[in-house]
């Protein structure tokens, strides 16, 4: 495993260190020596810079996640679908900024070095810009206009008050840098060997090249509503680049930022409180995977309570009425000495049998003779006090943090089966499987230069299951290589031999040359894809148009009837009303003028009040445009 060196912390330590000295003279000699405490050695600052790399932060996963997952209604809220629900909207920072930064301080570091000796250090400038530019993608998803050319300059002297960049001039200027990078990373000698101060692609410049090449395809796709003929000419040019884009495992962008803790976690484990509490599966996507045996719902969800122990006590109590009409529906009984018993699941059995989702019926908590099942599983589910067995499936949250404990659901008087163990958190940022998604899309949309959207998203689907299998197996999740010894009809969920090429050979996964319903199946994998990155999700359904109405494969409900319609869904987050005592008063209010956004939310304000790269772009449920 990659060994990782917490070198910044111990820098400010020590100069906190020599500021205590005991004697003044030494103090005023230590204060002299400027270089010693305020000089960052770029591997170190690169070394950072990846620490804090973290497009989704807390505070996202635990409040805003659930708003951008409601917006697509590719999940459902375990309250059930309300009006808040859908008149709520996220708040979120810029993330570039802690990227940014450290970008900055290395450009400042190299410009007072002798020009042989900042030559060393071009491919790490440049691949810190390709991380800034990464997490800038995502600011100006949801934020539109952000501070980035000036920004994070304050600590070299720069501006306190930055201006605010236009998304297409940062889209210019990050396609530009990316370029520049691209070049860097395939033709810069005598480069610094990063080693294991990388955690991503251990100083492999090649590799780096690849990565930069890929991330001009994540513009591109966030261009086809506004410069539809750009955004196909950068595909193009993605294709024809001899540095190649990522491609298979060694190159795909996972990865795990540390080992060993000392002294925050987070690093290590990710987060250490639970995330993704409101929001479930929904019943809608895990009926899709399910029916096309698509190995993926056992890595993004959980499995329900209900293994076939759970059953029999609740048989054995004279309960069959409180087991779950769809949990019912998967199973057989059988009498044995005149009681009735659980024979076997049906139909398609497990490992998949115990993978439910919520329905997205409008305020169907407040429903409980038409869904009860689901929303007041609390009381129905309940054998005694201690005992309620959930008979859905919420998202799997050990693919988010690290640390969890996990508690096999027994009988009562059964034994206690845990799972506590701690392990370094693994994650997914850029892969080989939404290159190929966004290739397939390109292809379908006749950018010059490709291969047929088919091959391309045949390899997207294949390497999405092999790479989410990949990413249980490190973090570790439950039922993961085990089966935990407790339910003889239990089954472990590793990825079978076969089960790939049973998926490719469902008619939903493949394409047929219509173009409108190849687009929407490109569009839907997509935001499966993006079970994990909830932006990427909400960006996909924003500028595609998907789920939708309608739609045989994964359908977006319509809650016009409980006036509710479409354009009430947000498409960007809430701007908080600028403080005038703050120092960017004047320069916010300028930014959000010029974009037309105000700063109190209401019915559709979120809606018709777009950034810049989703006008024109379909209306939830609408479908994609076929051009």
């Amino acid at each position: 495993m990659k060994k990782y060196k917490f070198i910044i912390p111990s820098l400010l330590l020590a100069g906190a260190m020599l500021t205590t000295t005991g004697c003044q003279d030494d103090f005023a000699e230590t204060n002299s020596m400027k270089d010693a405490v305020n000089t960052g050695e770029p591997a170190y600052l690169f070394a950072q810079a990846v620490l804090d790399f973290e497009p989704s932060n807390y505070q996202y996963w635990f409040f805003n996640a659930a708003d951008f997952y409601n917006c697509t209604q590719m999940s459902v809220p375990t309250g059930s679908v309300t009006e808040s629900v859908i008149e709520g909207s996220a708040q979120q920072g810029y993330k570039s900024i802690d990227v940014l930064k450290y970008l900055n301080s290395l450009k400042y570091e190299r410009s007072l070095m002798a020009a042989d000796v900042s030559a060393k250090y071009e491919n790490v400038e440049a691949a810190l810009n390709v991380l800034t530019i990464y997490m800038g993608i995502f600011d100006t998803d949801f934020c539109g206009d952000i501070p980035y050319t000036e920004a994070g300059m304050g600590h070299l002297g720069g501006t306190l008050k930055p201006k605010y960049d236009r998304v297409e001039d940062l889209y210019t200027l990050w396609l530009t840098q990316l370029d520049a990078a691209i070049t860097s990373f395939t033709t810069a000698t005598g480069q610094y060997n990063l080693g294991n101060q990388d955690v991503i692609y251990n100083g492999d410049w090649k590799k780096w090249a690849k990565l930069a090449n890929s991330v001009k395809l994540k513009i591109a796709a966030r261009l086809i509503s506004q410069k539809f003929d750009l955004a196909k000419q950068i595909a193009s040019e993605v294709v024809a680049e001899p540095c190649g884009v990522i491609d298979g495992t060694a190159d795909d962008m996972l990865f795990h930022k540390a080992d060993t803790h000392t002294g925050n976690n987070d690093y290590v484990y990710h987060w250490n409180n639970g995330v993704l509490a409101s929001s479930a599966s929904s019943k809608n996507v895990v009926d899709f995977l399910i029916k096309n045996q698509d190995p993926r719902v056992r890595f993004f969800y959980t499995k329900n309570s209900w293994n076939s122990k759970i059953v029999d006590i609740f048989l054995a109590a004279n309960r069959k009425s409180d087991i779950p009409s769809y949990i019912l529906a998967n199973m057989e009984t059988k009498l044995v000495d005149g009681k009735e018993v659980f024979d076997k699941w049906i139909g398609i059995g497990e490992p998949w049998v115990r993978y439910y989702g919520l329905p997205d019926s409008f305020d169907a908590q407040k429903d409980a003779s038409h869904f009860g099942d689901w929303f007041d599983y609390s009381n129905r589910c309940r054998y005694d006090e201690s005992h309620i067995y959930r008979p859905y499936s919420m998202f799997q949250e050990e693919m988010l943090r690290g640390r969890i404990d996990f508690t096999l659901p027994v009988a009562p008087k059964g034994p206690v089966i845990e799972d506590k163990n701690d392990n370094s958190w693994y994650g997914l940022y850029l892969s080989t499987a939404e290159v190929n998604l966004y290739l397939a899309e390109f292809a379908l949309y006749g950018a010059p230069g490709l291969q047929s959207a088919s091959v391309y998203f045949a390899k997207a689907v294949e390497h999405s299951v092999k790479e989410y299998d990949r990413l249980a197996s490190l973090n570790k999740i439950p039922y993961y290589g085990t089966n935990y010894g407790y339910d003889p009809n239990e089954k472990a969920i590793d990825l079978k031999d076969g089960e790939v090429a049973t998926l490719l050979a469902q008619a939903d996964y493949k394409l047929t040359g219509n173009k409108a319903n190849d687009l929407e199946k490109v569009y839907l994998q997509q935001m499966l894809h993006f079970t994990f990155q909830p932006i990427e999700q909400f960006v996909t359904g924003r500028r595609s148009g998907c789920p939708k109405f309608g739609s045989s494969l994964i359908a977006r409900k319509d809650y016009t009837d409980n006036q509710m319609p479409a354009n009430y869904y947000p498409r960007r987050t809430f701007l908080s009303p600028p403080l005038e005592t703050d120092l960017m008063y004047q320069i916010k209010v300028g930014a959000y003028k010029s974009q037309g956004f105000s700063t109190t939310p209401g019915k559709g304000v979120l809606n018709n009040e777009r950034v810049w790269q989703d006008i024109n772009a379909p209306q939830w449920g609408a479908g994609p445009i076929v051009k």
